[in-house]
């Protein structure tokens, strides 16, 4: 017994010493910055393992806060400003850019003829207009236009004289591939190439001898010039004129009265509005 409890007390007095300098290394004194960021609830920490020399095999811990370098704040930059290094000039690959204003249709009637004699002709009109833009690449977007005209078409010249044939609006969404020129810079002129699908709607007979008017839906291709200027921020004006090719088709009246017209309105489409890119 007595030589047990000898080696039980030699033992214990072996393994105090490691046991006391784990705990103190556990407790070493980081310093008095590191002490007041380990205070600061706004400073993350993170636990380090520290395995105690000696016999005991326990691991300790300690927490030491993780430094990071903080990120430098993005400027400021309001809607109706250009920052230098926030904003970028000119348009490019991936910008996208909604536009509104003001659009022209100019009815050219190039060509026409009806089954009574005379010709056909259709008034011009001016509407708002909204059109996106997508920049697959630096140079090459493509647009879509949305705008629907008020049209007066006449019959002049037939049998039965001057007719008033009636009313009707067109909306005429045109699909266009567009090359620009000066990309990344604040004046970009482009020309492009598109197609032309012209819907007539809310269609309106002149009445006296025409009661029926009936106008089929066409599609042409179409020719496009414009440029974009950048005028501040992401602020951008566009000016931009397309000639459509459309060969219209309308009857009046029904069998047997009825009464077969073709145009080609071919018309000149001239718009210009302010645009935002996102």
């Amino acid at each position: 017994m007595k030589k047990s409890l000898s080696r039980i007390a030699i033992a214990a007095a072996m393994l105090a010493p490691a046991a006391g300098y784990a705990q103190n290394y556990s407790n070493t004194n980081l310093g008095p910055a590191v002490n007041q960021a380990q205070n600061s609830a706004s400073v993350p920490m993170v636990r380090e393992e520290i395995w105690a020399s000696g016999w005991s095999g326990k691991v300790q811990y300690r927490d030491v806060p993780m430094y990071k370098t903080p990120k430098a704040p993005k400027p400021h930059c309001g809607v109706f400003q250009t920052c230098p290094g926030v904003t970028k000039i000119g348009l490019g690959k991936g910008d996208f850019i909604v536009r509104l204003g003001a659009l022209a249709t100019i009815a050219n009637n190039t060509s026409s003829r009806t089954s009574v004699g005379g010709r056909v002709t259709a008034s011009n009109g001016v509407m708002a207009e909204l059109s996106a833009n997508y920049f697959v690449t630096d140079n090459l977007a493509f647009e879509l236009i949305a705008s629907s005209t008020r049209h007066s078409i006449w019959a002049k010249g037939t049998a039965a004289g001057d007719v008033h044939v009636g009313k009707a609006w067109v909306l005429p969404p045109t699909l266009t591939a567009q090359w620009h020129f000066r990309p990344h810079k604040a004046f970009n002129p482009y020309v492009g190439v598109g197609l032309t699908v012209a819907f007539w709607h809310n269609i309106k007979p002149g009445g006296g001898i025409v009661q029926k008017l009936g106008m089929e839906t066409t599609v042409g291709p179409s020719f496009n010039v414009g440029f974009d200027y950048q005028l501040v921020g992401n602020w951008f004006f566009n000016v931009d004129a397309k000639q459509m090719l459309l060969n219209q088709r309308a009857h009046l009246n029904d069998s047997p009265g009825r009464i077969d017209a073709r145009t080609s309105l071919n018309p000149t489409v001239v718009s210009g509005g302010i645009g935002y890119r996102f």
